[in-house]
């Protein structure tokens, strides 16, 4: 039987959470430039109402393709931090300028917004 992770119950508004997934195009020669912003990246993500989890997935093999996996409380929660935070650092509010000043060059050639509802999860026993 599915029980919630711990802090998901009553906050929670019914259903379960949604994912969101960008897929960015990113040449082998910008991977270690995409990997070190996200590490540098401003962590406003982490203190959004309703997040709940991120991943950076860097592709094995077969495809150029990274994954940023976030997991929200809902979408209204998504929606508010991508109108809020996420709009703000990618006009490059608090992040250092390239070179001659300029805002540095993206990193990935292309991006697609996956969305998914989470309609089943399971923790491993004991968690």
């Amino acid at each position: 039987m599915f029980e919630e992770p711990e802090g998901r119950g009553s906050g929670h508004h019914g259903g379960m959470s949604v994912v969101k997934i960008n897929v960015l195009t990113v040449p082998a020669e910008q991977r270690e430039t995409l990997e070190k912003r996200f590490a540098h990246r401003a962590h406003a993500v982490e203190n959004s109402d309703g997040f709940e989890w991120f991943e950076l997935l860097r592709p094995v093999e077969g495809t150029d393709q990274y994954l940023v996996y976030t997991r929200w409380r809902d979408e209204e929660s998504f929606q508010a931090w991508l109108e809020g935070p996420m709009r703000a650092a990618h006009r490059g509010e608090g992040e250092s300028e390239g070179e001659g000043g300029q805002r540095p060059q993206p990193a990935a050639t292309g991006s697609t917004l996956w969305s998914f509802d989470v309609v089943q999860q399971a923790a491993p026993k004991g968690a």
